[in-house]
């Protein structure tokens, strides 16, 4: 565990965090100290207290709003999986019936090519 000191609403506080996640937890101390003052700035001094709880509010409010626009977009994504994987059995069959069809015309080619042989040569395939 390592210890650091951040600021809010001009504050000290001493704060935990695992090693290697000091300069995250002081950027998100950061975060929160320019929400205190933004805020400061628009309703004066309200209290310390207030203003703490109010930007907490907004960064809650954001996640709330951030959390939402992410289900949405992994709803749109799953959307997207399936009409991709319907897309996809839409082609393996198309190129099923595609082949089939080939192999179909193929035969039919053969077995007039071998009627063509055997009615004009007689039988003796001309070559």
């Amino acid at each position: 565990m390592s210890h650091i000191n951040v600021t809010i609403n001009g504050r000290q506080y001493r704060m935990a965090c695992e090693a290697g996640q000091e300069v995250r937890l002081l950027r998100l101390a950061e975060s929160l100290e320019s929400r205190v003052e933004s805020l400061r700035g628009k309703f004066g001094e309200i209290g310390d207290a207030r203003l703490t709880v109010m930007a907490a509010l907004t960064v809650c409010d954001e996640l709330v709003d951030a959390n939402n626009r992410i289900r949405s977009l992994e709803e749109e994504l799953d959307a997207l999986r399936d009409v991709r994987v319907v897309a996809a059995d839409r082609a393996r069959a198309t190129q099923i019936a595609v082949a089939n069809a080939l192999n179909s015309a193929a035969e039919r080619i053969e077995k007039t090519t071998q009627v063509l042989n055997r009615t004009i040569g007689g039988g003796v395939a001309i070559g």
